[in-house]
């Protein structure tokens, strides 16, 4: 049975059309089961690219296989094939040492094929800040050799609004409200705060400056 496309979607409609200018060489999606993820592997079946799905289980919470499994499942519903990979990770920084693995597992997947992750222009003006606090402030491209990030110019909300069209209901993951982590203290503390004092959204400005420093790939970041 074919997937239901809404023939009124304008957010998945943003999500097909970033799909479609990134569409070229077979792929592998890193899928989490999470909006920006989901309708990633949603926008790449509604423009028939060539993909596969994996979700790659870090084995960090309990019950992160059964939200894998699901997320597979879903993906199968769109009409993608998918897999679980579980990774073991190290102890130490388990942000940093999770990243790692994830890549490591996708780019083994893929082969000589490109790997999409579902990075948004919000996730681009995190990593901004986050480089800056280092000392070494950096953006990320929507290509760096085979690694391809279709919704970087896109906004989370696309990705949630997407979801919505489409009926599907996507995973939260619960690191993602733990403000220990950089990141997520930056997304929900930091962001607005400065969006308050601008008047307005930071994420826009934030997210364009990026493209000062993404003309060397050999510089860009995973996240």
């Amino acid at each position: 049975m074919e997937p239901f496309w809404p023939r009124r979607s304008p957010h998945f409609l943003a999500c097909r059309r970033a799909v479609r200018a990134a569409a070229g060489n077979p792929c592998v999606i890193g899928l989490s089961g999470g909006a920006d993820s989901l309708a990633l592997v949603a926008a790449a079946a509604a423009e028939d690219v060539d993909a596969r799905a994996v979700v790659v289980d870090h084995g960090l919470q309990d019950g992160s296989r059964e939200v894998s499994e699901r997320a597979a499942a879903q993906a199968r519903e769109f009409g993608i094939l998918a897999e679980v990979v579980r990774v073991s990770v190290p102890t130490g920084n388990v942000e940093a040492a999770a990243r790692e693995a994830r890549y490591a597992a996708l780019f083994s997947h893929a082969g000589a094929g490109d790997v999409w992750v579902a990075h948004t222009a919000d996730d681009q003006a995190e990593t901004l800040l986050l480089g800056a606090l280092r000392g070494n402030p950096s953006g990320m491209s929507v290509r760096a050799g085979n690694l391809v990030r279709p919704f970087l110019t896109i906004r989370r909300t696309d990705t949630l609004g997407a979801c919505d069209e489409l009926g599907i209901a996507p995973w939260h993951d619960p690191m993602n409200d733990d403000s220990s982590f950089r990141r997520v203290a930056i997304r929900t503390q930091i962001i607005p705060a400065l969006s308050e004092l601008l008047g307005g959204d930071a994420v826009a400005p934030l997210a364009a400056t990026c493209l000062l420093y993404t003309s060397d790939a050999a510089d860009d970041l995973l996240c």
